[in-house]
């Protein structure tokens, strides 16, 4: 049996979904790399992160979240916060609507302050309690960037922390 506490996967912009706000793809200011781009305006933008990494039918196999990581650049000012919710989605049977929950998280990044500065940030976001991920489940972070009219946001990629046993 395979028990890896160390694995990471690595989630591009280009995976994610960007809403509210006029976000376009950019040259990374690393050569060769990527990242999405949000133009100043007052407004919170939101980005959306599918966290893709294996489930299983079986309990205690597959993956277990751990922690998601955001890589991302506040340009020309300070953002008034930059918060995360982790949304947990069940799947049902045909004809039945999904149901939504929302584990609790933690984020290393003081909203209003330490995440919302003029800066480059690696923002964590950790789960209280570690979940193996159910193959009838799936997650997703959401950031919310709320920002005043100078502020230029700039996000590059994600990384996903779990445990992998198979």
């Amino acid at each position: 049996m395979l028990h890896n506490v160390h694995m990471s996967q690595y989630i591009p912009c280009t995976a994610m979904s960007f809403v509210t706000g006029t976000w376009a793809n950019s040259a990374g200011y690393v050569a060769g790399t990527i990242s999405k781009r949000k133009t100043a305006n007052a407004e919170t933008g939101v980005v959306t992160v599918p966290i893709v990494i294996p489930s299983n039918s079986i309990a205690l196999q597959g993956a277990k979240l751990v922690s998601i990581e955001l890589d991302y650049e506040l340009e020309t000012d300070v953002a008034t916060s930059v918060t995360a919710v982790l949304h947990k989605i069940v799947r049902t049977a045909d004809t039945v609507p999904q149901v939504a929950s929302h584990p609790t998280i933690t984020q290393n990044l003081a909203a209003a302050t330490d995440a919302a500065s003029h800066d480059q940030h690696k923002l964590t976001v950790s789960l209280t309690t570690p979940v193996w991920i159910d193959n009838d489940d799936y997650y997703l972070c959401e950031f919310s960037f709320v920002c005043g009219a100078d502020v230029v946001v700039e996000v590059l990629a994600a990384v996903v922390n779990f445990t992998l046993r198979v």
